[in-house]
């Protein structure tokens, strides 16, 4: 039990509730990146297939083309680091939660890949998903994912929001706590079973500069800058 947080969200909630409510009508809601959803660095056959799936920074948001956001970014980095032909696609849904986003898999088309990339959390975040929960449906996203894709499944952590600039306080710092509890289920997924899940810490983008204009998701720069850092993790690929 985490009896303080909801000790603290229980005393505070008519302002947390006014805050979201005033967050959501005065923030900018941005669309969701266009243009292929997949595609790739180098020629030939791609020796390296990534497939990043989730809400709002996998569907592209804050840029405006699918070429600047996070798959595309990742797989460039790692083409640049590598020399290698490395693929990329992305299948994301704005606003979406992780027990949606287990039922759009379902009929979705998605394509072979060597690693997979979750990118979940916020929206689990702000719709308060029980923790128990959202470790089940983790569990099931692998079960569902384990024929196609033998690799573990590499949880990027939940964003920090309490760095979320278009959030006021104290509705920022309770979402940041929240968002940490969630953040730790993926740390514990990942420690107890190595072998369906890994993580991999989320680079804290902050600076105004890396922020679309609605200050919630990352810019152009931002989805760079996140893709520069996790680029430096290890994916298996041997230099050349």
């Amino acid at each position: 039990m985490h009896a303080p947080f909801w000790l603290t969200t229980a005393l505070l909630f008519p302002v947390l509730l006014y805050q979201g409510k005033r967050t959501r009508r005065v923030t900018p809601r941005l669309p969701e990146a266009t243009g292929d959803c997949a595609g790739q660095y180098g020629e030939g056959e791609p020796v390296f297939r990534l497939l990043v799936l989730g809400e709002s920074t996998a569907a592209g948001v804050g840029v405006e083309n699918h070429a600047q956001g996070l798959a595309s970014q990742l797989a460039l980095q790692l083409h640049q680091r590598t020399g290698l032909c490395i693929g990329w696609s992305t299948f994301g849904v704005n606003g979406i939660r992780l027990g949606a986003l287990l039922d759009a898999l379902g009929s979705a088309d998605l394509p072979p890949a060597d690693a997979v990339l979750l990118s979940m959390g916020v929206n689990d975040t702000t719709g308060f998903t029980p923790r128990f929960r959202f470790r089940r449906q983790l569990i099931q996203l692998r079960e569902t994912l384990a024929t196609r894709y033998q690799a573990p499944i590499t949880l990027l952590s939940v964003p920090p929001m309490d760095k979320f600039s278009a959030l006021p306080a104290p509705l920022r710092q309770v979402m940041g706590w929240r968002a940490r509890q969630l953040d730790r289920v993926y740390q514990v997924l990942a420690a107890r079973k190595p072998e369906d899940f890994r993580y991999l810490g989320y680079p804290t983008v902050s600076d105004p500069a890396l922020l679309a204009r609605d200050g919630y998701h990352p810019s152009d720069k931002g989805y760079r800058a996140i893709a520069q850092a996790l680029a430096e993790q290890d994916w298996g690929l041997l230099l050349p």
